[in-house]
């Protein structure tokens, strides 16, 4: 594990894309999904059009974790609500706060927009984040029932 000093963490703007994108690959190597040319381009335009909010953890100009949340909108409560899609840290990293770090930065800023909540999913084997969720009081969903289509 590699000590780390000074977190920074900081919105992220186009000059992180290229870390960034490492990233966000190892994120989804972890989820089982290939490697993709297509992820520089994503979070290129994620960032450009203000699709998403990224907060990157920096260490000495290091990026070493991020979050990623969509914006949008609920019917039910008659509110903005925000969808934290993407929370990774780099294993090297890991075990000193840095994720709950990124999840008080995310909160806030959801907060701050106006949302009344933040919803996420996350893997049933992922148990390190589930304790992380559970210790912030986020609630687990046992009213809702997720369903996917795929294309």
């Amino acid at each position: 594990m590699k000590i780390a000093t000074q977190v920074a963490i900081r919105r992220a703007t186009p000059n992180d894309v290229v870390q960034l994108t490492e990233l966000v690959e190892q994120y989804r190597d972890f989820y089982r999904q290939e490697r993709d040319d297509k992820t520089n381009q994503y979070l290129i335009d994620r960032i450009s059009k203000n699709e998403s909010v990224i907060f990157v953890a920096e260490i000495d100009g290091l990026l070493v974790g991020f979050t990623q949340c969509y914006p949008t909108f609920s019917t039910l409560s008659l509110s903005g609500i925000w969808l934290l899609n993407d929370l990774f840290v780099d294993p090297a990293y890991r075990g000193q706060h840095i994720a709950d770090q990124l999840m008080q930065s995310t909160e806030a800023a959801a907060q701050n927009s106006g949302a009344t909540r933040i919803w996420l999913r996350t893997a049933h084997t992922n148990a390190p984040a589930q304790a992380l969720y559970e210790k912030r009081g986020w609630v687990q969903d046992d009213v809702f029932k997720r369903y996917d289509l795929n294309f």
